[in-house]
């Protein structure tokens, strides 16, 4: 499946990116720390997929960068409280 055949799919995936970033948001509010790592790591990977399909780099770079701390993040939190 190529990423043109993905493109029917943006809109939906960013609507469920709003709801991950609102989840995400309360999590850090309520110091939800591990829902909240949860919730935004498929927010960024829904960005990084959504900034390869309209070729922004900025957006697909960044997101590339965080989804990366989310990973060493959820990997700290279970190997810490192991």
């Amino acid at each position: 499946m190529t990423l043109l055949k993905l493109a029917a799919y943006e809109q939906p995936l960013k609507w469920a990116a709003l709801l991950l970033g609102l989840f995400s948001t309360v999590s850090i509010v309520q110091d939800w720390q591990l829902a909240a790592m949860m919730f935004g790591l498929p927010f960024c990977l829904i960005w990084v997929f959504c900034g390869w399909l309209r070729t922004e780099p900025q957006l697909k770079h960044i997101n590339v960068i965080f989804s990366a701390l989310y990973v060493y993040g959820i990997f700290r939190y279970f190997f810490i409280n192991a």
